[in-house]
């Protein structure tokens, strides 16, 4: 079992940055890859970027690619967002999930077993 509590959201200015944290309880958390997704008002939940329990591998969205870096450090049981030149419709209520290590990284949200709270993120133009 695991527990997640993801932070760091708020409201800034389109180019601006932002840097999410969710923290990990419960046990083994290196056995977990960890991803985050976003929900934006009235649209479909959205794969933003996951990384490997061991931290060695990333896959990111195309949207995510070139802005946003996902790390963890597994001695803190936290896995990081850091986003940057953000934009306005990167506005989305964002989450972390975590899911077994034995599967190879990927984008579906129905591989993921844990699930963070969510953080909103605010853009403004």
């Amino acid at each position: 079992q695991v527990q997640l509590v993801a932070s760091g959201g708020g409201l800034v200015q389109a180019g601006g940055s932002l840097r999410l944290a969710c923290a990990a309880s419960g046990r083994a958390f290196s056995a977990y890859n960890m991803a985050w997704f976003r929900r934006a008002p009235g649209k479909e939940r959205e794969f933003v970027a996951a990384i490997r329990g061991s931290g060695t591998d990333t896959i990111y969205a195309d949207s995510a690619k070139g802005r946003f870096s996902i790390s963890r450090d597994n001695a803190k049981n936290t896995v990081y967002l850091q986003m940057n030149t953000l934009k306005p419709e990167d506005t989305a209520v964002y989450s972390c999930a975590a899911g077994p290590n034995y599967i190879s990284l990927h984008n579906n949200a129905a591989g993921y077993d844990y699930w963070g709270q969510g953080t909103q993120v605010t853009v403004s133009s």
